[in-house]
């Protein structure tokens, strides 16, 4: 088994403490109602919500993909870093055994945020991953979080 991982950097004009509840600990109820075209539902499988639930995302209509699974890694609420682990589902290739993320928001000197992310992509054997799947894996997630940041800030009591 190999691990592949790629880092991204960006920033955020949402502080941390807001944008991580946004973006992590209420995800699974805001962004299907914000975004239902990408995601229809998110629901916990297993668990209470920390570290070891698994939960299930649909997605909707036009993706790629229909669902997958991960499991909560690490969720530290004080530093704002929040770490899974995609485990089941038909965005896992033949050739990926798993894909385990690290999100972890900085703030910057005025308020705003920087978001961190890191992604090891565990393959199957000596498979390789090509660049262009992890790049539009990343460009769909981008997007993603452009929709909640977006919300936020026409919502600006929304989270706080």
């Amino acid at each position: 088994m190999g691990v592949f991982t790629y880092e991204t950097e960006f920033t955020s004009v949402i502080a941390p403490p807001r944008l991580f509840k946004a973006l992590v600990l209420d995800a699974d109820n805001l962004v299907p109602k914000i975004a239902p075209q990408a995601v229809k539902s998110a629901e916990i499988v297993e668990g209470d919500g920390g570290v070891g639930t698994i939960k299930k995302t649909s997605f909707g209509e036009g993706s790629e993909y229909s669902y997958v699974k991960h499991q909560v890694d690490a969720l530290d609420k004080e530093n704002f870093v929040y770490s899974y682990s995609l485990i089941e589902g038909d965005a896992l290739s033949d050739k990926i055994e798993k894909i385990s993320y690290e999100i972890k928001l900085v703030a910057s000197a005025d308020g705003s945020s920087i978001i961190k992310n890191t992604s090891n992509y565990h393959t199957k054997g000596d498979a390789e991953i090509k660049e262009e799947h992890v790049k539009a894996g990343k460009e769909r997630a981008h997007a993603l979080f452009k929709v909640i940041e977006t919300y936020l800030v026409a919502n600006p009591d929304a989270y706080n």
